[in-house]
Formats: structure tokens, C-alpha cells, sequence
């Protein structure tokens, strides 16, 4: 059999592997390289995770989606349900590493790894009955991989609430309520079905482990917790990943402040000390975000966002902040493939081996792995570049169980 070698790969279809979602989207953009003027690239856009954006009306999800979504064109106003159909944007994760990998190889295309925020409609007290867009609400959010839930923390008796008052540690309340009762529909008829019928040996053994599971996560919930808490076995969890439970799904809180705040990190705001208290308890991180200065910030040329940023002593806009936070959340990383052709970034869950890694660019390359050219991202720098790090000695070949290691630079060998 041939061995072929895969350094940087584009242009054949991608598998959808481990449980992330791949679809791509080509651009095209202006890339420079140090020392370069700015020229176009082809960017081909690899979306690996879809985050659902979701809040009661008014809290400024439409806003932070347009902040977030370079030309956003999500429609943000002052009135309930201003959000109906969901508004889909694509998000490049800004690394500062691929530029470097770049230069160093020469590369013509840039390829970030991508975020796609979904901005749903407005969840009210009831949905789950089908109140406000309850139903159009809940099947929108079942088909995403984690839920970023937008939470009002500041005052403004301009803009509408739409329980009367701001309370953010109620309006989760209210949302988490709403998602626990869908759930719960779904784990009653999914043990109904079940329970139903004849069912060979294997069948029935499968079943038993997939009611074991069920019953926990129904615990949990009853409990007042979400199923994300509930003790799983390896294959209680597969048996239920079907079945999309609303709680179940990865959750980040975005605190959305006034600009004052935001340069705190909203350390004196008390609704912002009250939902990481209460995050605390339920293991979620919370990431404090103004709506406001992002939706000004994208208006500004990105040097002067960047020293309005300083002005206001904050280094990190909202979409570097929320992506961090999705990513962690997900436990997930990334690894680098670079050559002339292109340099990419990919993202894969943590504790992914080598193959699984290659799995990634393509299917072919896990089933037919021999190994991983691999080097650090530090050293392949401080080398400068696949033949420095050689010579050094920094390049290790890496086998079958090698777990892949944030910031990897990675060559696979496969055969065909």
C-alpha cells in the first residue's frame, strides 16, 4: 500500500468526527503576512460548533450577535420577540498563531478554526407549552452543540423587561425551568417507547442501559439541577446523546453590562456577583460582555477598537471572551497543519489521539494512520520550521496513542 503524507489538506470532503460538526465556507480576505503588505487569500472557513445564543426578549442577544458576527445582519430592537427565525453568523477564532505559522512556511491560504453563533428568539415563562415561541424556541436550540444564555445585568428603564424588572438569577430561572420540563417530556415518552414491546436479548440489554440512564438525568432534573450533572457511564452517556435533552448541552452565561462594568469585569455590579454565585453552585462559567460596546466596536477600524479597548483598561473584546469560554466548556482544542499551500487550524476535543486528530481532516486518515510528524508550536518557532525542528531534534514521531497536545503543528502519515 502507498503511504501518502498529509502536511496541510483542503478541497476533499470533511468527516464529521467524535461528535463536532464540520461545513465550510469559503471567502475570500486580506491576510498579511509580517514584513508583507496586505495581499488576498482564499479562506476557506472550517465551521467546527454551533453555539445557540439564547435569553428571555430584551436582554441584548440580537445586539451581541451583531456585535459578535462580522456584518451581523440579525435585527435588534425594543419590543419582544423582535427575534424569530433564528440568525445564523459564522465567527472566525482569532489566533494570533497561524500568522507566525504562516510566515514561517510561506503559506497562501489562511484557514482559522470558526464558531457558528446561532441568535434564537426570545424564551418567555411557559414555552415549554408553548408560550411566546416556545416550540419554534425549543427545537431551534436542540439542534445546537452548547447554549451561550445571555443575561441582563445592568439598568435602563428605556429598554423593556419583560417580567417588570431586572433580575437575572429569576430570568435563568425561568429559562432553565423551561428547558427542564421539555426534557422531561422528552425522558416520559422516550421510557414509554422503552418499556413497549418484544425485544431480542441484545435489544433488551441495550435498553436497560439506555433506562439507567434515563432515570438519572431524570433525577437530576427533578432534583432542580440540569441533566449536565447527573453521573453517566461511558455508554449510558451514548445511549442517551440521541435524544438532544436541552439540559444536557454544555451552558456559558454571558453577563451583559454597561461599559462601566464591563472595565471592572462587573467586580461592583450586583447582579453580575449574584449570577457567578449561582453559577458557582451549578459549575458554569460566566463571562462578563457589554452588548453595547461590542455592537460600537465592530463599527471602528480594528487599531482604534483596540486602543479604545486599553482606554477603558479591558484587553479582550465579548468574541474572544465567549469563544474561550465555549471552547473550554466543550473541552475542546486546537492543533496546526501548515506547508505552502495553506495553514490551518482544527479543532478537536481534548484527549483526541493521533488518529482520531487526522480523523478529523479526513476519514481516510484515521483508518489508514502510521503516524504523526509531530513538533510543539513553540519549538516549530523557535526552529523556524519543520527542517530547523528536525535538525534540533524537536520533531517526535508519534504513534497510534499519542494524545494530541494543545497548539500541536502536526504531519500525518497514512496509507491509501
Amino acid at each position: 500500500m502507498a503511504t501518502r503524507l498529509c502536511r496541510a489538506f483542503a478541497g476533499a470532503p470533511l468527516a464529521a468526527s467524535r461528535g463536532l460538526l464540520h461545513r465550510v465556507v469559503t471567502s475570500t480576505a486580506p491576510v498579511s503576512r509580517p514584513g508583507q503588505t496586505s495581499r488576498a487569500f482564499r479562506t476557506t472557513t472550517v465551521c467546527n460548533l454551533q453555539a445557540g445564543i439564547v435569553g428571555l426578549p430584551n436582554v441584548g442577544k440580537s445586539t451581541l450577535f451583531n456585535a459578535l458576527v462580522e456584518n451581523g445582519k440579525a435585527q435588534a430592537a425594543n419590543f419582544p420577540f423582535c427575534t424569530i427565525e433564528p440568525n445564523v453568523g459564522i465567527v472566525q477564532v482569532e489566533d494570533p498563531r497561524l500568522k507566525v505559522l504562516s510566515s514561517i512556511s510561506g503559506s497562501k491560504d489562511l484557514l482559522p478554526a470558526t464558531v457558528e453563533f446561532v441568535d434564537i428568539a426570545g424564551l418567555v415563562k411557559g414555552a415549554s407549552r408553548g408560550e411566546g415561541m416556545g416550540n419554534q424556541f425549543l427545537t431551534n436550540i436542540r439542534n445546537t452543540d452548547a447554549i451561550c444564555q445571555v443575561v441582563r445585568c445592568f439598568e435602563d428603564d428605556d429598554i423593556i423587561h419583560v417580567a417588570g424588572k431586572v433580575d437575572p438569577l429569576d430570568d435563568i430561572d425561568v429559562i432553565n425551568l423551561e428547558l427542564a420540563l421539555a426534557d422531561l417530556t422528552v425522558l416520559e415518552k422516550r421510557v414509554e417507547k422503552l418499556k413497549k414491546g418484544k425485544k431480542s436479548s441484545d435489544q433488551a440489554e441495550r435498553d436497560e442501559v439506555e433506562l439507567g440512564a434515563l432515570a438519572k438525568i431524570q433525577a437530576a432534573i427533578e432534583a432542580g439541577r440540569g441533566a449536565r450533572t447527573a453521573t453517566l457511564s461511558r455508554d449510558e452517556a451514548a445511549a442517551v446523546r440521541g435524544l438532544g435533552l436541552l439540559t444536557l448541552k454544555p451552558l456559558v452565561y454571558a453577563a451583559n453590562v454597561t461599559e462601566e462594568d464591563l472595565a471592572s469585569g462587573g467586580a461592583e455590579n450586583p447582579h453580575v456577583k449574584a449570577l457567578r454565585s449561582r453559577a458557582a453552585e451549578e459549575g458554569v462559567e460566566v463571562v462578563v460582555v457589554s452588548a453595547k460596546v461590542e455592537a460600537e466596536l465592530n463599527e471602528l477600524p480594528k487599531e482604534e477598537a483596540r486602543e479604545w479597548l486599553e482606554s477603558l483598561g479591558v484587553t479582550d473584546g465579548g468574541l474572544s471572551s465567549l469563544v474561550r469560554a465555549t471552547y473550554s466548556t466543550l473541552g475542546l482544542q486546537t492543533y496546526f497543519t501548515t506547508g505552502e499551500k495553506e495553514t490551518r487550524a482544527w479543532t478537536i476535543r481534548k484527549g483526541m489521539t493521533a488518529p482520531q486528530a487526522a480523523g478529523v481532516i479526513h476519514s481516510d486518515f484515521e483508518k489508514g494512520f502510521i503516524r504523526a510528524e509531530t513538533i510543539s508550536y513553540s519549538d516549530y518557532v523557535k526552529h523556524g520550521g519543520y527542517g530547523g525542528a528536525k535538525e534540533a531534534g524537536a520533531l517526535r514521531l508519534e504513534g497510534k496513542e499519542y494524545v494530541v497536545q494543545e497548539g500541536d503543528v502536526m504531519l500525518f502519515r497514512f496509507n491509501v
